[in-house]
């Protein structure tokens, strides 16, 4: 994606990165697991290139179903295919990335394929992946940090608050503004954090909660502000400034510079662990999740990728009551 143009592949093209990029994860990883020769990696780049899609409208939709799809179903779902495919004997083009009507050519006339193989072997991307703390969109997130550091510094309720100004990017805040999803709306989910003190994937996905009384009058205490000096030029580091006016007439303050869950603030294990576990547990039982967690964390250690198979099945009863409580 880096060498397609980033973020201005979504932004001006309209194309989906998240769902270019994860399908060639997904395929390195589907075809390293299945001992690809080389010869066979070639064919399975090309397989995943003709598979290659995904557009930005899937922002609009306001239930966020789509963009589980976009982001991860669909991309694990064709590298998967690109790997099997090699697997059982099909062949293909040996360099897709290059020569007549080539992946670029056909996606971004105007990229160098250098970018490809620039510090190749030197630099790993994976360890510039985010882990979101809260489960927000996000521009909310250095918001929510800033909240938490503050609470943690001087014990204050909601209702000794008076005014809380959030300043954050103009282009970050204009995502974020009274949005009708509760994830997305930061002034919703600021007075969640005032009132809980913390935000849990159930509070953030909470939509009865936008009716709150008691959310709304905190809510209506929220100013955002929407930068288009400082925190827009920060970009793309994800800065915000909050600031509170207590009823006591104390001004607290707090500038996040880096939010957690970022190479430049990453969060422990421990934290990572709470948060998986947290999402993982209320649909495949506190059993199953202790076990996922500790697979994956000893990864290196798992002979064959058929043991996380069992652990990410739900029993038939859970299935039925999942399906009639839906009804």
């Amino acid at each position: 994606m880096l060498t397609m143009g980033g973020a201005s592949v979504q932004s001006e093209e309209h194309r989906s990165t998240h769902s270019i990029m994860g399908i060639f994860g997904a395929a390195a990883a589907a075809a390293s697991a299945a001992n690809l020769n080389p010869q066979q990696m070639r064919w399975v780049l090309d397989y995943t290139a003709q598979q290659s899609s995904g557009i930005a409208a899937w922002q609009r939709d306001t239930q966020h179903i789509e963009k589980g799809f976009v982001y991860a179903g669909m991309p694990a779902r064709g590298g998967v295919t690109s790997a099997l495919l090699v697997e059982s004997g099909w062949t293909g083009v040996d360099d897709i990335f290059s020569g007549t009507d080539n992946f670029f050519l056909a996606y971004a006339p105007h990229a160098d394929p250098g970018g490809l193989v620039e510090k190749l072997g030197e630099r790993y991307e994976i360890v510039a992946t985010d882990i979101k703390k809260w489960t927000v969109g996000a521009p909310i997130q250095a918001p929510l940090d800033a909240l938490e550091i503050l609470l943690k510094r001087r014990a204050f309720a909601a209702d000794d608050v008076q005014q809380v100004t959030v300043r954050v990017a103009r282009t970050q805040g204009s995502v974020v503004n009274n949005r009708e999803m509760p994830d997305i709306c930061l002034q919703h989910m600021v007075a969640v954090m005032l009132l809980d003190k913390t935000v849990s994937f159930k509070s953030a996905h909470d939509k009865a909660r936008m009716q709150d009384p008691a959310v709304l009058r905190v809510r209506a205490k929220v100013n955002l502000v929407l930068d288009d000096d400082e925190l827009q030029h920060a970009l793309p580091r994800r800065e915000a400034i909050v600031e509170i006016a207590l009823a006591d007439g104390t001004k607290l303050s707090e500038h996040v510079t880096a939010v957690r869950g970022t190479p430049a603030n990453p969060m422990t294990r421990e934290e990572v662990v709470t948060k998986a576990r947290e999402l993982i547990v209320p649909v495949l039982g506190a059993a199953k999740a202790t076990s996922i967690i500790e697979k994956i964390i000893g990864l290196e250690n798992v002979k064959n990728i058929r043991e996380l198979r069992p652990l990410l099945q739900l029993g038939k009863a859970r299935i039925f009551r999942r399906l009639f409580a839906s009804k």
